[in-house]
Parts: structure tokens; C-alpha cells; sequence
């Protein structure tokens, strides 16, 4: 990751916005006292929320001191080139991590981290399957940060929590040899050429 190296107490936020109004996501904000937010949407539009798109949402950001920084042509979930694909349209995430844009990415997020309370955006309020959890969390949890998740309605889920609910979830309860192998793929759990809007719940 380049010459950059998180503190050994570093921590980062992640928060989806999904179809909340937008002082939701500011309060959210505030109730956290985070002061950058890093947009790792690919692209920094929403279709049935406007009021996320990157240009209204840094205005109000701006207004409330809070630093806005696009980093999602490094670290989006969709990631350009076919050799970072399977045939099934899913992301191949050990490629995405190895590759120099990536890498260039999270040297730039570990510089905004330093001396700051910073937040990964996506578009899925839950982190479960979203790549902010899946790609980036997972190199920065690798990298010793700790990551949390903040949910729609303010509480924290520390990573532990989320992946274990993912678990128990999947196997309801029953792991067996064949789950600890599929669980092992890194990759996005869908394609992302072809997502559908993910709802507020």
C-alpha cells in the first residue's frame, strides 16, 4: 500500500445512505463526530435519492465543516477492466487489491485518517455484502484499523458482529466443510453490472 501505514489505534466509519433523507445521513455524521467523508461510490450519483449525488451532498457538507473526498474512481465497487471479473459478472476483489489504482486509493485514505474521524459512503445502509465492507474493510481490518459500521439508526457494529451475523445467517447455524471453502472466495457476493436499488430498512 505504498509507503503509507495506519497508527496502531487507527479506526475508520462506514455508513451507506441508501433512501434516508438527507439529514439523516448529517446527523449521523455529527452523532459520530466524523470530519471527512470519503465517497467510495464508483459512481457518485443516486437515481432515487438526488440529494446524495456528489455535488449537492459536498455543498452540505461544506456547510457543516465536514471534508468531502472522492476516492471512488480508486476504491468503487465496480472496478474497470474484464480481467477483474468472473464469468458470472462478480469482482474479483484479491485482483482489485493487488492492483496500483487500489493500492494508490488506500494510501490516500490512510493520509486522510491521520489526526481525523473519517467515514467510508456507500449507497447499502447495511454493510453486510457491500464492497466498503467486503474489499476495503477487509484490507484496512488486514492493515490493523478497526472498522465500524454505523447503521441507519445510529447504533455501531464492529466488524466481528457483522461478519458473524452474516455466518449464522448463511448457514443458519451449521457450518460445514463446503461453507468454509465457498466463504473463503473473495469476490463480490453479486454482480454489480447489474444491481438493483437498495432500500432504507
Amino acid at each position: 500500500m505504498g509507503n503509507q501505514t495506519p497508527k496502531p489505534d487507527a479506526a475508520i466509519w462506514t455508513v451507506g445512505h441508501s433512501n434516508h433523507p438527507l439529514q439523516t445521513l448529517l446527523d449521523l455524521l455529527a452523532q459520530h463526530r466524523l470530519d471527512i467523508l470519503v465517497d467510495v461510490r464508483s459512481s457518485p450519483y443516486s437515481r432515487y435519492a438526488h440529494w446524495f449525488n456528489k455535488e449537492a451532498l459536498q455543498g452540505e457538507l461544506q456547510v457543516r465543516a465536514v471534508r468531502y473526498m472522492f476516492l471512488g474512481n480508486l476504491l468503487g465497487g465496480r472496478a474497470e477492466g474484464e480481467e477483474f471479473y468472473d464469468d458470472q459478472g462478480h469482482v474479483l476483489y484479491g485482483r482489485v487489491a493487488q492492483s496500483a489504482g487500489f493500492q494508490n486509493g488506500i494510501g490516500q485514505l490512510y493520509q486522510l485518517m491521520q489526526g481525523h474521524r473519517a467515514v467510508l459512503l456507500c449507497g447499502e445502509e447495511d454493510p453486510t455484502d457491500c464492497h466498503r465492507r467486503l474489499l476495503i474493510g477487509r484490507v484496512l481490518a488486514e492493515q490493523g484499523v478497526e472498522v465500524k459500521h454505523i447503521r441507519g439508526d445510529g447504533r455501531l457494529q464492529s466488524e466481528q458482529e457483522v461478519a458473524a451475523a452474516r455466518e449464522f445467517a448463511r448457514t443458519k447455524g451449521q457450518l460445514s466443510l463446503f461453507d468454509t471453502a465457498e466463504a473463503d472466495e473473495w469476490k463480490s457476493t453479486h454482480s454489480p453490472l447489474r444491481r438493483r436499488p437498495c432500500f432504507a430498512r
